[in-house]
């Protein structure tokens, strides 16, 4: 894979570990870090050997938001035609699911960055937030539509109005985070998360992704169509006829991804 100059990736196994490194900033998002993100993301995509993503960033901050620097000079114009954010909506469009592992701040575009991801698995240490309005703008990076629909619009209004941040805690207790972990385990649960979706059929976890995501896309009348003809198609798989094969067998199956 390319050398990166803003963050880190490796692989493990079938998971592809993709590591924000821009220290210095606290990870803020900057022009180069999210097309470098983008690319990385859609490397490990492509490649059959990769069934999870893990994205982190450091103990201090997963991304304490958008680079401020960058940001403050650009015009309305920049922002609407140029987009220099434009990336993260590819990032967000990979098929195979993404678990974002957070520790520290996780703050306006980090936020909606992890929110962007399939889980969110939080450290203790970690902190959320969409304090864009303190900035005199408001959350562009998807914060005013994804937040709404994983805490409701009630706790989301309170949370984009106020810019207030929040702890693991009250994270997991309204719905923004899969699961709170001890900091020091955070890295180890993500790996044995991603290990265990990586170990699935490739084409199964790739439809269960895309059904979950018809969930947040469509009606629900929609949604239970698509489900109910993707999960029709299973029983073209390989995977399927194997899977049901092992319970059967009472033994593990051997998925051939196909």
């Amino acid at each position: 894979m390319t050398d990166f100059s803003t963050l880190r990736t490796e692989v493990r196994g079938r998971v592809g570990w993709i590591t924000l490194d821009r220290p210095e900033a606290l990870n803020a998002l900057n022009s180069t870090l999210v097309r470098e993100l983008a690319s990385a993301a859609a490397a490990f995509d492509a490649d059959e050997g990769i069934g999870c993503i893990v994205l982190t960033g450091s103990d201090r901050a997963f991304a304490a938001g958008a680079d401020i620097k960058e940001m403050e000079t650009q015009s309305s114009r920049d922002m609407a035609i140029d987009n220099p954010f434009a990336p993260l909506e590819q990032f967000s469009r990979v098929r195979t699911p993404v678990i974002a592992a957070v520790a520290g701040y996780a703050l306006g575009g980090g936020c909606e960055l992890a929110m962007a991801c399939d889980i969110i698995l939080a450290a203790d240490s970690a902190r959320f937030g969409q304090p864009e309005v303190t900035l005199g703008v408001i959350p562009g990076l998807g914060g005013t539509q994804r937040l709404p629909r994983a805490v409701g619009y009630y706790k989301a209004a309170e949370l984009v109005l106020t810019g207030r941040m929040i702890d693991a805690s009250e994270a997991e207790r309204i719905g923004l985070v899969s699961r709170v972990v001890p900091a020091a385990d955070l890295l180890t649960e993500a790996e044995t998360m991603a290990t265990a979706i990586a170990a699935k059929s490739l084409p199964v976890i790739y439809a269960a992704k895309e059904a979950l995501r018809a969930s947040q896309e469509t009606t629900a009348a929609e949604g239970l169509r698509f489900e109910k003809q993707t999960f029709a198609a299973m029983f073209a798989l390989a995977d399927q006829a194997e899977g049901m094969a092992a319970f059967r067998e009472k033994r593990s199956p051997d998925f051939t991804h196909r």
